[in-house]
């Protein structure tokens, strides 16, 4: 059986989809981001030193800060009230990674995965600016919904 794309009108065209009749419920999602980065930046974000400020701060707040502005970013996505965003960013020693995670929740007509997602993308996004004039081979990857909870289509967990 065949899944119909929700964004997709009868003539095939994009649109936005229409919520007004689905169940208001409480959603939630968790996404996850990492940037790989060289031990000089590594370093650099450790002892915080790196030149344009506390990387970890800053990008925790564009994280926050973006998950707020996600309908403006994302065309089909919708405008909803957000009732709890955080972003957690942890250095690991060991892969030399900046790891990035969002909880983000609402009670609404549709879910918040994607406030989860531009979250981290957009703290994974900061991180690189704020390091980018130590060392540009910073790779951002690993950028994925972690779970899901609330509304038609139940809970997910990766």
């Amino acid at each position: 059986m065949k899944k119909k794309l929700s964004h997709i009108n009868g003539i095939g065209k994009a649109t936005m989809v229409d919520v007004s009749d689905k169940e208001t419920t409480t959603r939630s999602a968790e996404a996850y981001a990492e940037v790989k980065v060289s031990e000089e930046i590594f370093k650099a974000i450790k002892t915080n030193t790196v030149k344009k400020g506390d990387v970890l701060s800053i990008a925790k707040f564009a994280g926050i800060q973006a998950a707020k502005k996600t309908s403006e970013v994302i065309p089909l996505c919708h405008n909803i009230f957000i009732s709890k965003i955080d972003v957690e960013l942890r250095l690991n020693s060991k892969n030399k990674t900046v790891e990035i995670k969002s909880f983000a929740k609402t009670t609404a007509q549709t879910g918040i995965e994607m406030e989860a997602l531009t979250a981290v993308s957009v703290a994974a996004l900061t991180v690189y600016d704020m390091c980018k004039a130590i060392d540009k081979s910073m790779v951002i990857g690993e950028v994925k919904l972690l779970s899901k909870a609330g509304g038609k289509s139940g809970k997910y967990r990766l």
